[in-house]
């Protein structure tokens, strides 16, 4: 593998979604094994202002795959073809036998597109306002962590709670499902003490919110799990739907 590389990119441009979009083909050169995939995106943009043309628009921020921002389909896979891995985190050695790159927003009804790679996900905001959260008075921080939580409870609670609310499961489904997202976060909670009273009204005020907003049912192809950069497992779709009484 050489030391630079070349890559032909066909990004998705569009100025808001009231405007119709296409893919735009760019070239950019000398870019180097070790540059991440949103450096060589930085480095685009950098080489477009020189030429006066409109820099790509695309979300991120922490670039440390904790946020979930860097909501990117490249090649037809959100987060890029390296499993358990945000946008972010690629590396465009990962890519030296693909030059050609065709790259894209989001694409659901609910994350309606903003401008170019950039959607917007409030809808997820909207679900968690409607019940991803514990109202019950749990005391101080002390007074909580008298509550005996076990082992096997506290770690799939963990692991339900690593879902960084990226989208990538509805980028992947073919409904555009958010139920490993909302089963996610209704499984954090319902593992715990605190959250268990309120779990049934959590469940369904959450998969209430979800429909509303626009997003499909869940069909079972398993497409968010193998996409998700957290590993959420399926299984927490079962167990919402147990909560609910659709199992």
């Amino acid at each position: 593998m050489s030391a630079e590389m070349t890559f032909t990119l066909h990004i998705w441009r569009q100025k808001n979604a009231d405007s119709k979009g296409d893919f735009k083909t760019y070239q950019i050169d000398n870019i180097g094994a070790d540059t991440s995939f949103l450096e060589m995106l930085d480095q685009l943009n950098e080489q477009l202002l020189q030429q006066n043309e409109d820099c790509i628009v695309f979300d991120y921020d922490c670039r440390e795959g904790i946020c979930g921002a860097c909501s990117l389909v490249i090649n037809g896979y959100p987060h890029g073809k390296q499993v358990r891995t945000t946008t972010c985190q690629i590396y465009m050695r990962e890519y030296a036998d693909e030059p050609e790159l065709w790259i894209e927003p989001w694409r659901a009804q609910a994350f309606p597109l903003v401008k170019d790679l950039s959607v917007d996900r409030s809808a997820f905001d909207d679900i968690i306002q409607a019940g991803g959260f514990v109202s019950v008075d749990t005391g101080s921080a002390a007074d909580a962590n008298t509550l005996l939580v076990n082992k096997s409870q506290a770690d799939e609670a963990f692991n339900s709670a690593t879902c960084i609310g990226c989208g990538a499961c509805v980028a992947a489904c073919p409904n555009a499902s958010a139920s490993l997202f909302v089963a996610a976060k209704i499984n954090h909670l319902q593992q715990l003490p605190q959250g268990k009273i309120q779990s049934a009204a959590r469940a369904k005020s959450m998969t209430k919110a979800m429909f509303n907003s626009g997003f499909g049912v869940c069909s079972n192809h398993r497409h968010c799990e193998a996409e998700c950069p957290k590993s959420i497992s399926v299984s927490n779709i079962s167990a919402m739907n147990n909560i609910i009484g659709w199992g």
